[in-house]
């Protein structure tokens, strides 16, 4: 693809030659930082396209100009529908994990993108697993395509290099066997693999409680946070990377020398997934899966389909004698690392970038439901308000203030309405005055108070009646 594509130095137009499509973020930055190493001596630029981040450094690039455009389907899209992103000149396609990419999720996404693309272009499918009917769907994409196997079968396979072993395992004891498995004799980085974003971040908790340097990667995390914990993984400040399936796929870090499957993997292709991101390039690994009593079922369907022999694996706890032989751990090793042993940075040594990122949710400022968690004493009422812009607050007999509302106006008015509120009587307009404001203050503990129970807080002016019906 890099021999294919002409660099601004050689006359090209800086309008996009090459498109690669990946599953997901994490991939898309390790091939987009990979092909520019690899193109840096004739200065081929190239340009990562993800979601989680602002969307103007991206629009930026590509309008300055770029060779090789590497990202996710759903950027992808969103940038050449806005007109950003010009794909009517690419003519190397390659899409990197391509058995997950014509997936039933990716499949319309791609069929949208392959329609920008020109008919007449080189197309490259990657994969360690290609299934049968993925094949069969790829060749309608493709012209006369031709079927390269570096290793294994189409179904997929295990490298030799890596010893795996298996234990059934119950869910209240994996915490402690994770914590002897990780104190293994000259073990190096380690990726721990769980089925959930909440097991996932988990985990991570617990380990770090128990001593470990270990971050998490999973997708409820911003990317800001997910590139943070990758950083940080690779250079060593953390040796423990507990991850979803989302960190599965094609991610390729040097010296992993241990990959733990926390819960038991979905299928035989996420097994072979998972345990190759130890044992690479000619490495050796271990891969330890720890089988929960519900998942044996689904264990036996991918020890059947890998061939793999551990029909029936044995029953094992954080205190089985076979786990300290089979993995080389200290029989001094307890729950929690020694502190001599506590040497790593940490995730807070990693700088976490500011990535201008996108969806996040905004939440709510300390104070922002001041009103609702304000006690009820603090709370403003609208009644207290208009009584104090009447004439102020006023005392009932049993000592407690309420707010009391005079109708302003002639006094003939206020007689009027207090007379239709009793019956009909009509009263001098001087004795409605006068009973507005010299009884007023024995309408709690008055006759009218003790023969029929006052309501509180009745508003509409001279309909209340208080006053009147003890006066009457």
């Amino acid at each position: 693809m890099l021999q294919r594509v002409v660099p601004v130095d050689e006359g090209g137009d800086g309008v996009p030659q090459a498109l690669v499509v990946v599953p997901t973020r994490e991939l898309c930055v390790q091939v987009s930082r990979d092909l520019a190493a690899a193109g840096a001596k004739r200065r081929i630029r190239v340009q990562a396209i993800y979601g989680g981040r602002a969307f103007e450094p991206q629009v930026q690039a590509l309008q300055n100009g770029v060779e090789i455009v590497v990202g996710t389907p759903g950027r992808l899209l969103d940038l050449a529908q806005q007109g950003h992103l010009i794909l009517g000149k690419v003519k190397v396609l390659v899409l990197d994990e391509a058995d997950e990419m014509l997936d039933l999720g990716f499949l319309p996404d791609i069929e949208r993108i392959l329609a920008m693309v020109p008919d007449k272009r080189q197309t490259m499918l990657f994969s360690a697993t290609m299934p049968g009917p993925i094949v069969t769907l790829s060749r309608s994409f493709m012209t006369q395509p031709t079927h390269i196997r570096a290793h294994g079968n189409d179904e997929g396979s295990t490298v030799p290099q890596t010893t795996q072993f298996i234990y059934r395992a119950h869910n209240l004891d994996k915490p402690e066997l994770l914590s002897r498995v990780l104190q293994s004799r000259d073990r190096g980085l380690v990726m721990v693999f769980c089925r959930t974003k909440r097991t996932a971040q988990k985990v991570a908790d617990e380990l770090v409680d128990r001593g470990f340097a270990a971050a998490a990667v999973h997708g409820d995390l911003g990317q800001g946070a997910r590139e943070q914990a990758l950083r940080a993984f690779r250079s060593g400040k953390v040796d423990v990377l507990v991850a979803t399936d989302v960190a599965a796929r094609g991610i390729d870090v040097t010296g992993v020398s241990h990959v733990v499957n926390y819960q038991c993997p979905e299928d035989e292709k996420t097994y072979v997934h998972r345990i190759g991101r130890t044992g690479r390039a000619g490495s050796t690994g271990v891969a330890v899966t720890l089988v929960d009593w519900d998942d044996i079922p689904r264990w036996q369907l991918i020890n059947k389909a890998l061939g793999l022999g551990f029909d029936d694996p044995p029953e094992t706890y954080s205190t089985s004698p076979w786990v300290y032989s089979d993995l080389d751990v200290p029989e001094t090793a307890t729950g929690r690392l020694p502190r001599s042993q506590r040497t790593r940075e940490g995730l807070e040594a990693e700088t976490l970038e500011d990535l201008g990122e996108t969806g996040k949710r905004n939440r709510p400022a300390a104070g922002g439901r001041g009103d609702s968690r304000r006690p009820a004493g603090d709370r403003p009422s609208r009644d207290r308000a208009s009584g104090d812009a009447a004439e102020g607050e006023r005392t009932t007999g049993d000592g407690k203030s309420r707010p009391r509302r005079r109708t302003r106006g002639s006094g003939a008015a206020a007689a009027g309405a207090a007379g239709a509120d009793l019956g009909g009587g009509s009263v001098p307009a001087s004795d409605a005055s006068g009973q507005g404001s010299g009884q007023s203050s024995g309408q709690g503990s008055g006759e009218g108070g003790s023969g029929k129970p006052r309501r509180r807080r009745r508003r509409g002016g001279a309909n209340r009646g208080g006053g009147s019906e003890s006066a009457a």
